[in-house]
């Protein structure tokens, strides 16, 4: 079945829409919120699709996930009580929130360019910090590092990949696309307990 190339395309036509930019910029702000689709997704097709704005499009999710952070801060920060734990306990995310705490306390703030840098969930950690009160300047500094390190290095690797890991991407899409989907299925069996 080859979904996943049909999907693959479908994107790369969406890479090229005029209005991709702006929803890069959107995905990027409401990514570092709660929006669990990470930035990548677009930003590696957009890049591929444009390899010439591949520095632009990385600063531009850059600027508007380090600004989502920001707003990620401000809701642990100033709305906690009435809107943010009764959200978390509606997502059954008590025990990401409980964890981060003990991240936080364990490497201050080097917790947040982890978080910011790799796969874990950024948004947990955004939250997190303005509920704890973490000072809001280094905050926004490791942040920035962090984010700006992950996109630059998909951008960049994307342009330097280029029409030759383009063409092997499109070749083995449907087996990796296949192989993720099982690998998730698995996880979440296996963690689900």
């Amino acid at each position: 079945m080859k979904i996943f190339s049909r999907l693959y395309q479908q994107v790369m036509i969406w890479a090229l829409h005029r209005h991709a930019p702006v929803y890069l910029s959107a995905n990027s702000f409401i990514e570092s919120i709660f929006w669990p689709i990470p930035v990548d997704v677009m930003l590696a097709p957009m890049t591929l699709a444009k390899p010439q704005r591949a520095w632009f499009y990385a600063a531009l999710a850059t600027f508007f996930s380090v600004l989502g952070a920001g707003f990620g801060y401000w809701l642990g920060y100033a709305l906690w009580d009435p809107i943010v734990a009764p959200f978390i306990t509606s997502m059954g995310y008590e025990e990401k929130i409980e964890l981060a705490k003990a991240w936080f306390n364990e490497w201050g703030i080097w917790v947040i360019f982890i978080a910011s840098f790799t796969p874990i969930p950024y948004k947990v950690f955004t939250v997190t910090a303005g509920m704890l009160s973490m000072a809001f300047l280094p905050f926004v500094l490791v942040s920035l590092v962090g984010r700006g390190l992950r996109f630059f290095l998909v951008a960049g690797l994307m342009k330097w990949g280029g029409v030759k890991m383009e063409a092997k991407l499109i070749r083995y899409i449907d087996i990796l696309g296949w192989l993720c989907l099982i690998a998730a299925v698995v996880a979440y069996l296996l963690l689900r307990n």
